[in-house]
């Protein structure tokens, strides 16, 4: 079985919490003795993983540039992947779905995961040409969320949008210029966010299979947020809406 990097405190230390099974080995710099360290090699060992020393230059190779904190690990790939015709069979009127465009950054998709698992999302949709990969920057960013939350790739994106608005889902997605705000719209049945990378935003033909679109109000100097800080705001709205509704 294919093995992936996990690269950083938070990275093992989360597939440790949640599946030390899959872990393979991990790497630690004998030169780091501070209290984190002491703490993980001593959880490590209760977890029975198998611990071996290496320097700073080979953690860096592993790592391929992701800071590492003088600690890799090599587990099996446990990401959660999803059949976008399975994802189509399980919706029901409680759906939470996050619809990436274009984010490639890996570290804003880690993020995205991170932000979508804390919201209780179904899944998160995004393109097969234009979404990062599960790569260790990704991995790391995640913190654990990318054993939890379902990925469904599909080949063309706004066409998976349709076939969401006849299966029932609301998609709404955000734009700095739309006139409605995230606010707007009754969130309490299924319902998918449609969100773009910081800059480029969302696609114009993505944007128009959407069933409308909103914008975060803005009151501040800056003109637009990180893709995952956004993610956050949209997907805690539906989610205040929800609890409020219960």
């Amino acid at each position: 079985m294919k093995n992936s990097v996990l690269a950083g405190f938070h990275a093992v230390g989360a597939r440790l919490r949640t599946a030390p099974e899959t872990i393979s080995v991990v790497y630690a710099d004998p030169s780091r003795r501070d209290k984190r360290m002491r703490d993980m090699r001593e959880k490590l060992l209760a977890a029975g993983v198998r611990v071996m020393n290496a320097d700073a230059k080979r953690l860096d190779g592993m790592a391929s540039g992701v800071p590492h904190q003088g600690i890799v690990a090599l587990a099996e790939e446990t990401h959660v992947e999803l059949d976008f015709a399975d994802l189509l069979d399980q919706i029901t009127d409680k759906t939470l779905l996050l619809i990436l465009d274009g984010v490639t950054d890996p570290r804003n998709f880690g993020a995205c995961l991170r932000t979508a698992d804390a919201a209780g999302v179904q899944a998160v949709v995004v393109p097969r040409d234009r979404s990062a990969g599960m790569t260790p920057a990704a991995m790391k960013a995640a913190a654990g969320a990318a054993e939890t939350v379902p990925v469904v790739t599909v080949t063309n994106l706004a066409a998976s949008i349709v076939e969401l608005r006849d299966a029932g889902v609301t998609v709404v997605g955000t734009a700095g210029e739309a006139v409605k705000s995230i606010y707007d719209f009754e969130q309490t049945r299924a319902f998918a966010w449609v969100l773009g990378a910081e800059g480029d935003g969302l696609r114009q033909l993505t944007r128009k299979r959407c069933d409308d679109l909103a914008a975060i109000p803005m009151t501040g100097a800056v003109e637009s947020l990180n893709v995952s800080v956004a993610a956050g705001i949209c997907l805690f709205e539906s989610v205040r809406q929800r609890l409020a509704a219960k």
